[in-house]
């Protein structure tokens, strides 16, 4: 197929609207279920090229959920751990024992749930049955990947009622180098991003502290792919091979910082013992109880208590989860990585950073300021790598 005639564009009042080759080539996509969208397109070839360098990078499978041309979550295939099955909703009894690409995708998923309704997915690898089984309890739009298990297919095209969007990709598939787009009628050229990213991108290593665990390099190289096909400005923070908190298409380095800090935070509260030990009503939703998460660990926790309110949510009240608590519970997450997509101007990011346990940070430097961000880094044993490479994405 040389162009695939879409419903309308980023909204209903821009027709006509098609995705198609310039050069006559045919599209390197099926779609096999579904009509896709013009921004459930835009998801899918940002969120594929994403899987395919994580993957590149780090040998291990990736997943990506998508919202709105940035990423809400993306993750490798490492296990998870039995917190991380109940914050994600992975009930093993239900989905099989999770492959690696299903360890990956509940990452994805999981970093920031409430962004990820909705999503568009990306896998690096085939969609398997344990993967299409984690798919098929949340609410997302659709799915790329460079192939599917027939039984994996099966279970997806059950999904919303026969109309989940299901795209299949050719790995094999290369851009041309040049890229083009059109704004307001005038055509940018540029050359494509085609920077690779391993462990030696990490290797200029600036602060006092210069010992980077191989788990943080992982880390870190998440956090900087998944900047590369971010809106900028956005900061990343990473841990145990996801993305845990991201802050996209802010226009201040430091509201990046604390945008993706506080749901970096969020993260790690979610796996508090008070959050665990919370018993939801059984009629309750995964999105459901999500937002009564994250309503119980935000500012709305009393809110979330009173009389006649908690009762339509869980089967007992909750305990009450101070401020106090929280900070202290915040206070036990370390080995944090972070990425930025360019410098830090101010120490203040590196402030905001060390309240939520960053001990590993990759940006470009370059600033007037490095001495300042680097003697903060100092201050509180973080090491950092200037990578001496800009990942802005617009």
């Amino acid at each position: 197929m040389k162009e695939l005639e879409l419903k309308y564009g980023c909204n209903p009042n821009q027709k006509p609207s098609r995705i198609f080759m310039e050069d006559g080539r045919e599209l390197p996509v099926t779609v096999l279920n579904g009509k896709p969208g013009y921004i459930n397109f835009l998801d899918a070839f940002n969120g594929w090229q994403l899987v395919t360098e994580l993957k590149a990078a780090t040998g291990l499978p990736a997943a990506t959920s998508f919202k709105h041309v940035s990423p809400a979550g993306a993750a490798v295939g490492i296990p998870l751990t039995d917190v991380e099955k109940k914050i994600y909703w992975v009930d093993e009894a239900e989905t099989g024992v999770l492959s690696p690409l299903a360890n990956a995708y509940a990452r994805a998923r999981g970093a920031d749930r409430m962004s990820s309704y909705g999503d568009f997915i990306s896998l690096s690898d085939v969609c398997d049955v344990a993967t299409a089984k984690l798919i098929q309890h949340e609410v997302s739009d659709g799915i790329i990947a460079p192939g599917y298990e027939p039984e994996a297919l099966e279970i997806l095209k059950s999904k919303k009622k026969g109309n989940y969007n299901i795209v299949e990709i050719d790995p094999s598939y290369r851009p041309t180098p040049i890229e083009e787009k059109q704004v307001y009628g005038i055509t940018f050229e540029q050359g494509r991003n085609e920077l690779k990213m391993d462990r030696d991108f990490l290797s200029n290593v600036v602060t006092d502290n210069k010992e980077i665990p191989d788990t943080a390099k992982i880390d870190m190289l998440i956090a900087l792919i998944t900047l590369k096909y971010t809106q900028s400005n956005s900061v990343c923070y990473a841990l145990g091979g996801q993305a845990i908190g991201i802050g996209a298409g802010q226009q201040s380095r430091i509201h990046c910082t604390r945008l993706a800090g506080n749901k970096a935070d969020n993260w790690f509260l979610r796996q508090s013992p008070k959050v665990l030990a919370l018993v939801f009503l059984e009629k309750i939703g995964r999105a459901d109880r999500d937002n009564a998460i994250d309503n119980y660990i935000g500012e709305e926790c009393m809110d979330v208590l009173a009389e006649g309110t908690w009762q339509k949510t869980f089967k007992e009240k909750p305990e009450e989860f101070t401020r106090q608590e929280k900070r202290e519970w915040i206070g036990k997450m370390t080995g944090v990585s972070l990425g930025s997509d360019a410098f830090f101007p101010f120490g203040d990011n590196i402030e905001r950073a060390n309240k939520s346990g960053v001990k590993y940070i990759a940006q470009p430097g370059g600033s007037i300021r490095d001495d300042n961000v680097l003697e903060v880094c100092n201050k509180y044993g973080i090491a950092m790598s200037f990578t001496g490479i800009r990942l802005f994405h617009h």
